[in-house]
Formats: C-alpha cells, sequence, structure tokens
C-alpha cells in the first residue's frame, strides 16, 4: 500500500474520490471540497492548506482523509482558542496544526473514507498512522478529527486519541404526515408559539420559494451571496464562501443544494441554504437585507422541516449552537472531536480538561432536555 499527501484534490479524479465518500454526505463530495479549492476559500489567504491524504493499493484507491494543515482556529466549530492561549503563555507555538475536517462544516461524517475492502481495518490504521507522521514531520502542535462519527471515533480512541464532547441541536422525522402532525406532538403552549410565527411572516405578505440547483439563476446565487456576508457583516466575521464557489455547486451538485429564497413586495428580502444528502438536510448560512419577525425561524427551519417531511429525510442539522432550536423541535445531541496532542504535559493536561468538560456538557445536554417541546419526551428520546 502506499500513502500520498495531496496539496490539492483536482489531481485526482473526481470519480476516484467520489467513490470512497459515497453519497449520504454532500460535504464530502469531491465536487465540494474541489470547490473550495479552486474558488479561494481555503489555501493561504484563508489559513487551510489542503494536505489530503490517500492510499492507493495496486493501483486502485482504497482509503483518503481530507486534512488541512492551520495556522488559525477560524471555521472549525470546535473551539480550542483557550489551548492556542495557553501554549502562547508557556512560550510554545500551537500553530501550526492539522485538522481532519470539511472547513467551515460542523456537520458529522466519516472522516476516514475507505473501500470496502478486506483490508479496510489496515488501511484505516495506515492513514491514522501516516496523520500523526505527518503531524510529526511538520512540527505541528496536534492532530485534530472533527465531527467524527460513531465508527472513526471508536478507531481513532483505539489508536489512543483524546475525545472531546461537544452539543448540537438536531431533529428527527418520526414518520410525520406533514408538519401539523408533527406540531401535534408537541404541548399546547409551544404549539401555539410556533403557529404564530408562522403567522407573523404570512401576515407580513412575504413569500418564500424553494430552489434546488437546477432551479437558481446566477441572478439568485449572487443576490443570496449577498445576504450571506451580510451575516458575516453584522457579527464581525469572515465571509470565507465566495460567489464562485456556491454558483459551482449549484452546477455540480444541483440535487444537493436547496435555496429558500423570501421576497416582499417583489424583491427578495432573505435567503436560506441548505445542502442535503441521501437521508439528511444540513442547514449552512443564512441572511437578510431587512428585518421580518420570525422569518428567520420560517427560513431556516419551519420551512426545512415541511421540506423533509415531504422528501422522507431522516434527519435535519440546523447548524451549530443555538439553544433556541429546542422549543422548535431540534433536541440536544453530542458531536465528537478525538485529538492527538504532540507536547506530552499538554496532553495530560487537555486530557484532565476534557474528562471534566465532558462530564459538565453532559449535565448541561440532561437540562436541555427537560425543555423539550414535546408533550413525551420519550416520543423523541
Amino acid at each position: 500500500m502506499r500513502l500520498t499527501i495531496l496539496d490539492s484534490l483536482d489531481t485526482l479524479p473526481a470519480d476516484q474520490w467520489n467513490a470512497l465518500a459515497g453519497d449520504n454526505n454532500p460535504f464530502l463530495r469531491h465536487e465540494f471540497l474541489a470547490a473550495l479549492e479552486r474558488h479561494q476559500c481555503v489555501g493561504a489567504t484563508a489559513g487551510w492548506w489542503p494536505q489530503h491524504l490517500v492510499v492507493e493499493h495496486d493501483g486502485q484507491l482504497v482509503g483518503a482523509v481530507p486534512m488541512y494543515m492551520k495556522n488559525n482556529s477560524y471555521g472549525e466549530f470546535v473551539f480550542d482558542w483557550d489551548w492556542a492561549d495557553a501554549y502562547h503563555r508557556a512560550g510554545l507555538r500551537y500553530y501550526p496544526k492539522l485538522v481532519v475536517a470539511v472547513p467551515y462544516t460542523p456537520a458529522t461524517g466519516p472522516r476516514l473514507l475507505l473501500a470496502d475492502t478486506p483490508q479496510r481495518t489496515q488501511v484505516a490504521d495506515l492513514l491514522i498512522n501516516g496523520a500523526i507522521e505527518h503531524a510529526q514531520r511538520s512540527n505541528a502542535s496536534g492532530l485534530h478529527w472533527l465531527f467524527t462519527n460513531a465508527v472513526d471515533t471508536a478507531h481513532l480512541a483505539r489508536h489512543g486519541l483524546l475525545q472531546r464532547v461537544s452539543c448540537q441541536y438536531h431533529w428527527e422525522n418520526r414518520g410525520y404526515r406533514d408538519f401539523d402532525d408533527f406540531l401535534s406532538r408537541f404541548s399546547a403552549e409551544k404549539r401555539k408559539k410556533i403557529k404564530r410565527e408562522r403567522r407573523h411572516v404570512s401576515e407580513a405578505g412575504v413569500a418564500l420559494e424553494l430552489l434546488d440547483g437546477h432551479q437558481t439563476s446566477a441572478e439568485q446565487w449572487a443576490i443570496f451571496h449577498e445576504f450571506y456576508k451580510s451575516t458575516f457583516d453584522e457579527k464581525g466575521g469572515i465571509a470565507s464562501l465566495t460567489l464562485d464557489f456556491f454558483k459551482e455547486l449549484g452546477k455540480t451538485m444541483p440535487d444537493q443544494t436547496l435555496l429558500i429564497m423570501a421576497s416582499s413586495q417583489g424583491q427578495y428580502v432573505a435567503g436560506a441554504f441548505f445542502l442535503r444528502g441521501r437521508d439528511t438536510l444540513y442547514g449552512r448560512h443564512w441572511g437578510c437585507a431587512a428585518q421580518f419577525h420570525s422569518l428567520h425561524f420560517e427560513a431556516c427551519y419551519y420551512r426545512a422541516i415541511e421540506y423533509c417531511i415531504a422528501q422522507g429525510l431522516r434527519r435535519f442539522e440546523a447548524g451549530a449552537q443555538g439553544e433556541h432550536k429546542i422549543s422548535r423541535g431540534f433536541l440536544p445531541t453530542p458531536t465528537y472531536s478525538m485529538h492527538w496532542i504532540a507536547h506530552a504535559r499538554f496532553r495530560e493536561a487537555i486530557d484532565d480538561f476534557l474528562v471534566r468538560e465532558t462530564q459538565a456538557i453532559g449535565q448541561y445536554m440532561q437540562e436541555l432536555g427537560r425543555h423539550s417541546p414535546y408533550k413525551n419526551f420519550s416520543h423523541t428520546s
């Protein structure tokens, strides 16, 4: 078996990478990751240098890992700013570091992309060991696998990596017939609140349309991108995704892109962007040019839930953070990351911190669960 590091996915045919990535997680597709590279969303300016690992056996691609060298912690959503600060106070360098992740995307999925062969476990071990060796050669402070699924989390734990637990809010489709059936499972108070929020939007005369990549025009992508940038301008962040990136996804992944655009008096006033896999919808970005009561909830949550029910999708992950999602049917769900730390003393300190943090996250999620809007919490547990 031969292990190689690629600094660009364009050097690898899309069909070979996608044979490993599958079709359930859109963020792992060659089309998505390569578009980030082509349109300067990653690279030197962003501080995300592609270092993808691939394994070939008898001329066939049998394993891959989406990996990046970082000189910052932006766009990861597993927050390690305090770790970096502790390194700095100790006179040590925290950057560069390596991350195995999808840039700007807090969505759980496989990070070890493996062909279905008898050597599957061997390939996974080779990729993990190869990533650690690359971190050591590069003098990286650590190697961080972000938003790992259950299988990869367990495999990385067997290699001695440290586990970190975080919390997101996910919606589960329990075979609802329609949105009213979904709301019927709520307590009366919570049900009335959502109906009232939806009325605010309709009474304001705001119309919403759902567009996949086939239906979205270049002009609509441009309008949405202005909305997207406005959100980051308002919050003092960096709008890392370019207009050309979104337009390319609309062309190369038209069945996986979903744009919900809101208009008032014939003008677009807001938009929300989603990607979908085989059974899951992922809410990613929102922006607006005017404020309308509850429009964010309608575009980003309620219309998306209706879409999931109509399409028979099993899950809806509406992005990172946001306790306000609980009252709208999204329940606290653990997410995981795995960490290799080069410095022995800092590894001990971080390990101790993670033990205490994990306990606190568990208590936090338990408390949040008590605020479930469902009449019978066991219905969604």
